[in-house]
């Protein structure tokens, strides 16, 4: 059986600034400003949105990471893990 995939899921939280989210996107996970801006507005508008899937060892990180940055420039911008 092939390992499952797990989506990092970033939640709405009406304090971190969109651009932040958007940057976090491009920088944490290769995303374009196109796609970036897309799946923040997404998180925007819905309440979260995914990512990216990846293994789980790697979404993990991702999500551990997005936490960094964000806490790093002192947002509550949170970042989960759900199976696929």
């Amino acid at each position: 059986d092939r390992p499952k995939k797990y989506k990092v899921v970033f939640h709405n939280d009406d304090f971190t600034p969109m651009n932040l989210v958007t940057s976090i996107l491009i920088a944490v996970f290769n995303k374009g400003l196109p796609e970036a801006q897309a799946i923040m507005m997404r998180v925007h508008n819905q309440g979260k949105g995914i990512a990216g899937v990846y293994s789980k060892e790697i979404a993990e990180t991702k999500a551990e990471t997005t936490k960094m940055y964000a806490r790093e420039a002192g947002f509550p911008l949170h970042a989960t893990t759900e199976p696929e």
